[in-house]
């Protein structure tokens, strides 16, 4: 059974690999990607056997880092593979790590995890909401370790660390998962409505595919100006990475735009993958919203096309998306075809 005291929930910027913590807390996706990937390799050059380190769904290997991480013991928790890995998937995932360490290790006071599905293309914020859920979900069931006192999301990555940060103060104010029985603020009431539909609500919400160069002076172009717009609509945006798939990346590319109700195409830096991604998707009858940070850094006959020109600033691409975006939630024939899907 787990304890009835406040859990603290909070993001640090830091190396997973490197980070102190009672149990550090991987998924294993029926293949080996990013954190677990570079674990194991430790294990490996250091003459561990890792063969057990392959769990199914739903199952789980905790084992001893036998000194090659700070952390002295890690959690492999099998979830499905990559591309079946969702928000309702991340949330059973951090909701499955506090009850298996509840039965497995209850003396765990310091849990440490890491940010699943943005770095393969999912919605950061819908992704983030989905995990913070799935820990809720744990503590409210009293499955968690008995002395569990703190989580701590470990971000590498400097800027994202402030949007977690930023998202974590909206979904649980205080910074802690308490359960009290007392009024709640509105804030909290509308955070706890927040938690109680992330993960679950992400799959009925209209998707946004967002086509644009893999280049990291793009991030707050994405993040910023694309994505906060596409999310003040009630959309859900996501974008490939070239890294997740490897070898697959032009399938799962394929079948996010299919499957998409809009493709953002930013045509800045005339990326040839960014074009052929548009013409996909004109092909796949999937409507599509131009931008370009340039008008000269257009290319073939998207002179001719509408597009929207923010000369590189991203507040003024925000403002301009939104606008746009709005005009299409109003558009009876696009919201019929969203209802469609």
């Amino acid at each position: 059974m787990g304890n009835n005291q406040p859990i603290k929930v909070r993001v640090e910027e830091g190396d997973a690999l490197n980070y102190r913590v009672d149990v550090l807390a991987v998924k294993y996706a029926q293949a080996y990607y990013g954190l677990d990937a570079a674990i194991v390799q430790r294990f490996e050059e250091a003459g561990i056997p890792c063969d057990k380190l392959q769990p199914p769904p739903h199952q789980f290997e905790l084992v001893s880092s036998h000194g090659q991480l700070t952390a002295p013991k890690v959690l492999f928790y099998g979830v499905e593979s990559l591309r079946e890995f969702r928000y309702q998937q991340i949330r059973e995932f951090s909701r499955g790590v506090l009850q298996t360490l509840a039965k497995t290790a209850p003396d765990t006071e310091h849990v440490g995890l890491t940010l699943h599905g943005a770095n393969y293309g999912l919605d950061e914020v819908e992704a983030f909401e989905a995990e913070i859920a799935g820990l809720v979900d744990a503590v409210v069931e009293g499955k968690i370790p008995e002395n569990l006192k703190l989580i701590t999301i470990i971000e590498r990555n400097t800027t994202r660390t402030a949007r977690l940060n930023k998202s974590l103060k909206e979904l649980l104010p205080s910074g802690f998962i308490v359960i009290e029985a007392r009024p709640l603020s509105d804030e909290e009431e509308k955070s706890k409505d927040r938690l109680r539909a992330a993960g679950y609500a992400s799959e009925s919400k209209p998707t946004v595919f967002v086509a644009m160069p893999f280049d990291e002076s793009m991030d707050d172009t994405y993040h910023y100006g694309i994505s906060g717009a596409v999310r003040k609509v009630g959309f859900v945006c996501e974008r490939a990475d070239k890294s997740a798939f490897t070898g697959e990346i032009l399938a799962w590319i394929k079948q996010r735009i299919q499957t998409a109700n809009l493709l953002i195409a930013d045509l800045s830096m005339a990326n040839a993958n960014v074009y052929l991604e548009v013409g996909y998707a004109w092909g796949c009858n999937i409507p599509t919203v131009l931008v370009v940070r340039d008008e000269k850094e257009l290319e073939f006959d998207l002179k001719g096309q509408r597009c929207l020109v923010y000369d590189n600033k991203i507040k003024k691409l925000e403002e301009m998306l939104y606008k746009e975006l709005s005009k299409l939630v109003k558009n009876r024939h696009f919201i019929t075809a969203i209802r469609r899907a």
